[in-house]
């Protein structure tokens, strides 16, 4: 990989990392679904007018705005608000992967490896280790949320998966943008059912801590990161872009002692290592037993 496109890439994975943090900033004022809909709409507004939409099935691009978007962004910023630090919750975001594995086995037909599930297994157990540690900025509906949004962001991958092979060169921003502009609807209609007075109370008399947030999340994190990390794909194999995630729960753990003041207990640390150790051995088990065989 040339060095400015290493630069990018860790770049993208730290702005992604550090954005738990300021999600956890934003939700201070904010309530979660009101700050889900002010992001996807500033991501679709005033872009949709400029960039052309997906060459893509309407239905497959509705299944990804609705399992990326609001499925995972809803949980995300639910779970966080309820009993989820940002820390942990960079982490356990990453289960998507195994729940892609998974789907991608009932619905697509395909076959893990042994690696694939040794890592899935060695990962759950980092969740196990969050799951009897809950008190203080941990909680177990924060914890099932956190996991129902990997789950949706797995989803989210296998309807990208199908836009893929409808439309092998499908423009990734446009899929981001379009997919913003069909999640505001679904967004607000749950949060006016959910959560009247939050939504109401959120835009008011907002401070420039929430703003900025509210800008970080829209402009770094979605346009900015997707936009470079599609033209990473695009350049390079999936097997060099795709390793560099492991690093987004680690500027998580980063940022979040840095701007909210999160302690890094050693139980943390732990279950860190279970889920990044799991992740590297999906990613190079086979890999690494072929050149060592």
């Amino acid at each position: 990989m040339r060095p400015r496109h290493l630069a990018l890439a860790l770049l993208v994975v730290t702005i992604w990392g550090v954005n738990f943090a300021i999600i956890s900033l934003g939700l201070r004022q904010v309530s979660p679904l009101g700050l889900a809909v002010a992001r996807f709409t500033l991501a679709a507004f005033p872009w949709v007018f400029f960039i052309p939409r997906p060459k893509a099935p309407w239905r497959l691009v509705a299944l990804y705005s609705l399992f990326i978007f609001v499925g995972q962004f809803g949980f995300l910023f639910t779970g966080m608000k309820i009993g989820m630090s940002a820390g942990l919750s960079s982490l356990i975001l990453q289960l998507q992967v195994f729940f892609t594995i998974g789907l991608s086995v009932l619905l697509l037909g395909e076959r893990p490896n042994a690696w694939q599930a040794a890592g899935a297994l060695l990962a759950f157990g980092g969740i196990a280790v969050v799951a009897v540690n809950v008190g203080g900025d941990v909680t177990l509906p924060g914890l099932a949320l956190l996991i129902l949004a990997a789950a949706s962001w797995g989803g989210g991958n296998i309807a990208a998966r199908r836009i893929s092979m409808h439309n092998p060169s499908v423009d990734v921003l446009s899929l981001v943008v379009w997919g913003s502009l069909l999640a505001i609807a679904p967004l607000l209609v749950l949060a006016v059912l959910l959560d009247p007075d939050g939504l109401a109370t959120s835009f008011v008399d907002l401070d420039w801590v929430s703003i900025g947030s509210i800008a970080y999340i829209v402009y770094p994190t979605t346009l900015f990161g997707f936009a470079v990390w599609a033209r990473l794909l695009g350049t390079y194999p999936v097997a060099t872009v795709a390793p560099f995630t492991l690093l987004v729960p680690i500027s998580g753990f980063v940022g979040s002692a840095l701007l909210l003041g999160e302690a890094i207990e050693p139980w943390k640390i732990g279950a860190a290592v279970l889920v990044i150790a799991g992740l590297c051995i999906n990613l190079f088990g086979r890999r690494l037993f072929a050149a060592s065989a």
